[in-house]
């Protein structure tokens, strides 16, 4: 099993943490809609064939979906900011690339290198839960996971209107800009993780789930240009999972593998990455049909003869949405828990789309839709890092959250190729040109609909959760009576109790004895196998646990007398971890 050993940071966390992390997720998933209002332009702007130009897209998806997983788990072993500092410069690079260019392969280039910085995201989750207290985690985690609808719905009406108003290079020269101002933000007010997982970097099983994706995902995105039944892409299907499967047995085998396969099995950690591939297939639908019906000219008799830009500021309400959602989804998880608030965003999403199917004849029926799916979205998204961080262990918040993304990219994908065949095979031909036809939204919206429904399903089977009561930092005795004082001024431990296979432990009790082998505080595990516990004072203590149907636990670690929390999760059997 992977411990965790915890360094001092260089500095304390500042209150401008969590924003400065959500502007990072917001910059980074600017890049996935840059291009969208200049989209049908790329074959003329690049002197390329259309079939050649769908790479400028594909290449940033491709790369995107492999740093994903890859960057997390370099975060949780080398440090989260030095990751996310480093997925951001390789944006900028590739900005100023594509920037400095009007020919196919130097943008493919600058593009796949833009795709890197997606990792930014489950980092900056995982940032949040190794620095900020358990009342402001909530409602970080939603906003920084929601930062992906967010900064795609914003940078629709800013990208469509610098493309209608200058040269299309200028996009580049501004998500350059962007990134830039996010890494000194990063640098001046987040500081670095504690947290370290021991082990080395799996290249090998990084090579394998880098190799199956790119096989599985290719065929997704190329597959109505190639032909869906075509040798190609059904020889790239059965080679991703013949290359995913062997990876998955090499993974299996490793002592510290890239992704923990058993972990990722666990019934919590299974069905809300299931779930969460459904949420990408519903977000993206309504980021492709909203725009197009909007834009279309009112001669066809369904079209609302929008212009580019007021066509992204009608849909620009969805990202918004979803941003002011973040707080709401950590009032209801508290009450309720996340998996409640995972079921609440999906029947919202549900209805939006149920009621989209009639409302598609006016602007403002547009703008309501937006709203409203943005609700559900941002609920389902904000509950996803909760969920997934209430089943592992911290020192695997970085690659865990990681794998969660990918699954939702993996959603978006699938949504963009379905819902790309779709829309192509209902579109009317007029003099050569193909237009969409409002059956083909109708059905689009019906997929979306389905996809919810079936993400609820998977959530069902989510194991029961309930809001977790923050642990109390408590003297032992009397004769101590005194640390109570000082629990007000010093930090102390935090972590979880873990059983043999890394599941949490609830109601376990764990005590905290001090360096004179006296009791210096005891308290009980929440619902997700939390604990924290104060020090009076620098020194090497021992955290023992012990639970109903286990045999007890024990692990030593030193804590400096400042006011951090050291996070020491303690598993079975007993292992000693140094903090």
């Amino acid at each position: 099993m992977t411990h965790t050993t915890a360094d001092r940071p260089t500095r304390r966390p500042t209150g401008v943490i969590v924003p400065v992390l959500a502007f990072a997720g917001i910059v980074v998933a600017v890049m996935q809609t840059l291009l969208v209002p200049v989209i049908k332009d790329l074959p003329a702007l690049l002197d390329t064939t259309p079939s050649n130009a769908t790479w400028v897209l594909t290449s940033t998806l491709l790369s995107g979906a492999v740093a994903t997983p890859i960057m997390g788990r370099l975060g949780d072993l080398y440090g989260k900011r030095r990751l996310l500092v480093l997925s951001l410069a390789i944006m900028v690079g590739g900005a100023l690339v594509s920037a400095f260019t009007s020919t196919l392969l130097p943008m493919i280039v600058g593009r796949t290198l833009q795709g890197f910085a997606m990792g930014a995201i489950p980092l900056g989750i995982g940032l949040m839960r190794d620095m900020l207290p358990r009342e402001r985690l909530g409602s970080a985690m939603a906003l920084m996971s929601s930062s992906i609808g967010v900064g795609g719905g914003l940078a629709l009406p800013a990208a469509a209107l610098v493309a209608q108003h200058t040269d299309w290079h200028t996009l580049f020269y501004g998500a350059a800009g962007l990134g830039i101002l996010s890494i000194a933000l990063t640098l001046l007010a987040v500081p670095e993780s504690p947290m370290r997982a021991e082990g080395r970097f799996d290249h090998l099983g990084a090579l394998g789930l880098s190799t199956g994706l790119v096989l599985f995902l290719l065929p997704i995105t190329k597959g109505s240009d190639w032909g869906w039944t075509s040798g190609i892409t059904l020889g790239l299907f059965a080679a991703s999972a013949v290359v995913l499967v062997l990876w998955g047995v090499m993974e299996l085998r490793v002592k510290a593998p890239l992704v923990d396969l058993r972990t990722t099995a666990r019934p919590a950690v299974l069905f809300t990455n299931l779930a969460s591939i459904m949420v990408g297939v519903s977000f993206y639908v309504v980021s492709l049909v909203l725009p197009q019906l909007l834009q279309l000219p009112k001669s066809t008799g369904y079209g609302l003869g929008q212009s580019m830009v007021a066509a992204g500021l009608i849909v620009a309400p969805l990202g918004l949405t979803m941003m002011f959602t973040a707080p709401v989804y950590a009032r209801l998880s508290a009450k309720y828990g996340p998996k409640v608030t995972l079921i609440l965003g999906m029947l919202i999403i549900a209805i939006g789309y149920g009621a989209g199917l009639g409302l598609m004849s006016a602007a403002w029926q547009s703008l309501v839709i937006a709203v409203l799916l943005g609700a559900g979205i941002g609920l389902a998204y904000s509950s996803l890092p909760a969920l997934i961080i209430g089943a592992v262990p911290a020192s695997e918040t970085g690659a865990a959250n990681g794998l969660n993304t990918l699954m939702r990219s993996i959603g978006t994908s699938v949504s963009s190729a379905v819902i790309g065949m779709v829309l192509a095979d209902t579109a009317n031909t007029v003099n050569g040109v193909a237009i969409p036809t409002m059956h083909g939204f109708r059905v689009s919206f019906l997929i979306a609909t389905a996809a919810v429904v079936l993400g609820l399903a998977l959530a069902l089977f989510l194991p029961g959760s309930r809001p977790a009561s923050r642990p109390q930092l408590r003297a032992s005795s009397e004769e101590d009576a005194s640390l109570r004082r000082a629990t007000e001024v010093l930090g102390g431990f935090r972590g979880r109790v873990l059983d043999a296979e890394g599941a949490p432990v609830a109601r376990a009790k764990v005590t905290l004895i001090d360096p004179r082998g006296r009791r210096a505080g005891a308290t009980v595990t929440a619902e997700d196998g939390s604990y924290a516990l104060a020090v009076p004072a620098e020194g090497t203590y021992v955290l023992a646990a012990r639970a109903t149907g286990h045999g007890p636990l024990a692990s030593s670690a030193t804590h400096t007398g400042d006011a951090d929390l050291v996070d020491v999760d303690l598993p079975l059997p007993t292992a000693t971890v140094k903090a």
